[in-house]
């Protein structure tokens, strides 16, 4: 299994703000956790409200946490709300079932990893992700089942 470095962390980082900014979309927060859960890099641009690094944290956890994309955890959410409101619980609230989480792959398909991205909506959000993990050359997992 590879392991997320600090490099690709900063390069994600770095591209998904830049991809903010380019969209001229609301100012975000970029969490990127290696995949025992430990925040690599943080960054939100300095207009992002109090709140968008817990949230991006929280979606990157979330995903890590139950090992498939923002999109699936926001179907399954949907369907049973009162399980997802236990995981908050148990995850100590940093539970965000939303896109804007997604799993970072490396090119076997071992998870190394996963980015949280909060501040404007949770598809614009997730397109930051994207952007972030095609600059780093990293496979994204949002969890769309096809």
């Amino acid at each position: 299994m590879s392991k997320l470095t600090l490099a690709q962390a900063s390069i994600i980082v770095d591209a998904a703000l830049a991809e903010a900014r380019l969209l001229q979309l609301q100012p975000i927060c970029v969490a990127v956790l290696d995949a025992g859960g430990h925040v690599l890099a943080i960054k939100r641009d300095e207009r992002a409200s109090l709140l968008r690094p817990q949230i991006a944290n929280g979606k990157a956890a979330s995903v890590l946490g139950m090992g498939f994309g923002g999109r699936e955890l926001a179907r399954r959410a949907a369907l049973m709300p009162v399980f997802f409101n236990a995981l908050s619980d148990l995850a100590g609230g940093n539970m965000v079932p939303v896109p804007g989480g997604v799993l970072i792959r490396d090119a076997g398909g071992e998870v190394i990893g996963a980015v949280g991205i909060s501040g404007d909506s949770s598809d614009n959000d997730e397109r930051c992700a994207l952007a972030g993990l095609l600059a780093a050359k990293l496979v994204a997992d949002c969890g769309i089942s096809e």
